[in-house]
């Protein structure tokens, strides 16, 4: 069964950058397709982004397609965000989720993971 670790959050002004990981233990990390999720306070768990096993398909929510960039590296077995131009709205607690399975594709239902790290809170201010 994976475990999985988020760290990299913060306080960041608007307009700035930040990089989430999500470093993963136990398991075979290249056997799961990863997302990035976020809840901000009084919301719903919504998608962000996700990864295939591989690395070689992405998916991006509308909200921040052009922004965030979702990468793995499957010898290091951690996923990340990069987070560029970062708006108040982006205020969340950002959570990575792992999907066991042999498909090759990406997935952006919450419903689809099977394992969730405990989550990182990014905070963006004006």
């Amino acid at each position: 069964q994976v475990q999985l670790v988020e760290s990299g959050g913060g306080l960041v002004q608007a307009g700035g950058s930040l990089r989430l990981s999500c470093a993963a233990s136990r398991g075979t990390f290249s056997s799961y397709a990863m997302g990035w999720f976020r809840q901000a306070p009084g919301k719903e768990r919504e998608f962000a982004a996700a990864i295939s096993r591989t690395g070689g398909s992405t998916s991006y929510a509308e909200a921040v397609k052009g922004r965030f960039t979702v990468s793995r590296d499957n010898v290091k077995n951690t996923v990340y965000l990069q987070m560029n131009s970062l708006k108040p709205e982006d205020t969340a607690v950002y959570y990575c989720a792992a999907r066991s399975g042999s498909y090759y594709g990406v997935f952006i239902a919450s419903t689809e993971y099977n394992y969730w790290g405990q989550g990182t809170q990014v905070t963006v201010s004006l």
